[in-house]
């Protein structure tokens, strides 16, 4: 049974830091693409940040990609969000979303599916951050 867990989420000033997880059971890393999404209420979800290990290939929205990094450990099955000088406008639910690599779209780039693609999500983690 394919599953995720995001946890470590938090409240923290302008300028801290925070290391998201996802837990993944029931797959392996390396035959899926995950990605972290965040959403504030009212906004649309946000494609943060996505890593395919075995296609050595990672990516992050411009807002975050001098901030934050995205990490993997197959041997723990999880993948990590360091983010670094967290803004107030980083403050969201932060969700991880899993996509089989074998349902990518042959002529789409591996992070660039939207986030109805992603097949297996996690219950979210909440972020926030007080200036």
């Amino acid at each position: 049974e394919v599953q995720l867990q995001a946890s470590g989420g938090g409240s923290v000033q302008a300028g801290g830091s925070l290391r998201l997880s996802c837990a993944a059971s029931g797959f392996s890393l390396g035959d899926y693409v995950i990605g972290w999404f965040r959403q504030d209420p009212g906004k649309e979800r946000e494609g943060v940040s996505c890593i395919s290990s075995s296609d050595l290939v990672t990516y992050y929205t411009d807002s975050v990609k001098d901030r934050f990094a995205i990490s993997s450990d197959n041997a723990k099955n999880t993948v990590y969000l360091q983010m670094n000088n967290l803004k107030p406008e980083d403050a969201a639910v932060y969700y991880c979303a899993a996509l089989a690599r074998n349902r990518l779209r042959v002529g789409a780039r591996i992070c660039m599916h939207a986030p109805y693609e992603y097949g297996y999500w996690g219950q979210g983690t909440l972020v926030t951050v007080s200036s």
